[in-house]
């Protein structure tokens, strides 16, 4: 019944998205774009390899493109329609929106394994994703995904473009004067806990003192955010080139909204 769901579910985005029935305009029309996008997100739910997930789905009497075909439709599929169909199952926004970064791991080896061949704990090998939270909804508005670790302000622009926010949740990281001048003329409340030594800055002393304690611990819904999406669909990536890792990294968001509905 999940899987029947699941099919309808995205079956209803790309209507919505107007998309195509076939991903290629030439060639065989064997699958279509349905098939293979059901196909990469019951991948990224089970943290199946590409050979597994073409067995499995075979054996469960699914028609479904073979690994290498599932592999090569995933590096054709651009990167704003992953942004798009993730907007559509966050739905409206509730202006209450939360953002902060977390890291997804680049491998998915065990510290006792690591520990016992000698090898060394990884430090800043991970991707790097900046999240915009709604902290009513608990459902993922934005994403911005960087195979190299960056510094969380980095994103914020992109995070809040053209997002309906009343109330930005933050920690310290985004304490910047900048940060807090694109909520003064857009007309937010930030709810963003300032540096002890951070003084400088009109638009930080001017919206600084509206912050509160009590809505300021909201932030925390955020990070429950991100541990859901790695304990129920892992935190590491598979995939080595940018690409790969942002369609996996997209999948999860989507596939975390789509848990969310009904």
């Amino acid at each position: 019944m999940r899987q029947v769901k699941l099919v309808k579910k995205v079956s209803g985005l790309l209507k919505q998205l107007n998309q195509r029935e076939f991903l290629h305009h030439f060639g065989p029309k064997k699958y279509t774009f349905l098939q293979h996008i059901v196909a990469l997100m019951i991948k990224e739910i089970g943290q199946f390899s590409f050979r597994r997930i073409s067995y499995f789905m075979d054996l469960l009497g699914f028609r479904t493109p073979t690994y290498s075909a599932l592999c090569k439709s995933r590096k054709r599929i651009p990167v704003i329609l992953w942004q798009r169909m993730l907007l559509l199952t966050a739905g409206l926004s509730s202006g209450k929106i939360a953002i902060d970064g977390s890291g997804f791991s680049k491998r998915n080896a065990s510290f006792h394994y690591m520990k016992r061949v000698g090898m060394k704990v990884p430090t800043h090998g991970y991707n790097k994703v900046s999240m915009a939270f709604d902290i009513e909804t608990k459902r993922i508005h934005r994403i911005r995904v960087r195979v190299k670790p960056r510094h969380d302000v980095m994103d914020v622009k992109f995070l809040l473009k053209d997002l309906y926010v009343k109330e930005l949740y933050a920690d310290r990281g985004y304490d910047a004067d900048w940060i807090f001048e694109i909520c003064y003329w857009r007309e937010i409340e930030p709810q963003i806990k300032t540096k002890e030594w951070s003084k400088k800055g009109f638009f930080r002393k001017v919206l600084s003192e509206k912050f509160d304690e009590g809505k300021y611990n909201k932030r925390g819904l955020v990070e429950c955010g991100f541990s859901c999406v790695k304990r129920k669909y892992g935190g590491n990536v598979l995939a080595k080139k940018c690409w790969g890792i942002k369609c996996e990294l997209y999948l999860k968001a989507i596939i975390y909204n789509l848990g969310l509905s009904s």
